[in-house]
């Protein structure tokens, strides 16, 4: 059972609800980023969701895009975002981490060798807003083989 799994299983035996956050991984550096994780792990925080910074997050509102930009111009790259939960799971290995993004910088970084890589950090989960989920094959076994789980985003309207 993968740690998002237990979360919910927990929560839903004592009845509550789980509190996810998100922050963007390198906003303002990398290090901050690391410290905030610890701090929201230690406050309570169920599930963090950790934004892969993108150079045009359309989807974003304002404060988020900012910080997006903020990341990239610190150059954080996906090993930087890695090495981040990597260096989070040495304190905590309990709280889920899941990295949210654009399909882009996954398919950049290449997608066997990210879920290689995030398997190995420790990474439990992944959200990609915009991939189709036609053109998902690969990526989903790729997650599959490494033990990732993908999250999702489904429309009220949805049927499968």
């Amino acid at each position: 059972m993968s740690r998002i799994e237990s979360t919910f299983l927990e929560l839903n035996i004592i009845g509550r609800k789980a509190l996810i956050t998100y922050i963007v991984a390198g906003d303002p550096t990398n290090k901050i980023t690391l410290s905030s994780m610890h701090l929201m792990a230690e406050r309570g925080v169920d599930i963090i969701e950790l934004g892969v910074p993108f150079s045009d997050p359309m989807a974003e509102g304002p404060s988020i895009q900012r910080g997006h930009e903020r990341s990239l111009l610190n150059k954080t790259s996906m090993n930087d975002i890695l090495k981040l939960v990597s260096d989070f799971r040495v304190v905590n290995i309990k709280t889920p981490v899941v990295l949210m993004g654009y399909f882009n910088p996954f398919a950049a970084f290449g997608v066997k060798k990210f879920f290689k890589l995030a398997s190995e950090a420790g990474v439990d989960g992944v959200l990609v807003v915009d991939m189709p989920l036609e053109e998902s094959k690969q990526f989903n076994e790729s997650a599959k083989e490494n033990g990732v789980d993908i999250i999702r985003l489904i429309a009220p309207t949805t049927t499968i």
